[in-house]
C-alpha cells in the first residue's frame, strides 16, 4: 500500500482506539493503525476507516507536526474536513 509519500509496506507497529469529543457529543471514534515507515529517516504513518463499511474511504497520515499520535492525527484530518 502507498499513501502520498510513504511506503506503507512496513510492519504494523499497533492499533489504538481513539475518541474525539466535541462539547461533549462523540464526533469520531474508531480504531487507528499505527506502521512503522521504513523510509529515511525513519517515521510513523497513522491510518483509519471513516464511513460504513460497505461505503468506508481510508485516511492515512504521515506523523509529523501537530499529527504526532494517532488521536492527534484524528484532530488534524476533522479539522481539514471542516474546512471544506
Amino acid at each position: 500500500m502507498r499513501s502520498a509519500d510513504c511506503d506503507l509496506t512496513s510492519p504494523k507497529r499497533c492499533s489504538e482506539h481513539a475518541v474525539e469529543t466535541l462539547r461533549g457529543q462523540i464526533v469520531w471514534e474508531g480504531i487507528v493503525e499505527v506502521f512503522d515507515v521504513a523510509e529515511p529517516p525513519p517515521a510513523v504513518a497513522y491510518g483509519w476507516a471513516v464511513g460504513s463499511d460497505q461505503r468506508a474511504q481510508y485516511v492515512t497520515m504521515k506523523g509529523r507536526g501537530p499529527a504526532d499520535s494517532p488521536l492527534a492525527a484524528v484532530r488534524v484530518w476533522l479539522a481539514s474536513q471542516s474546512q471544506k
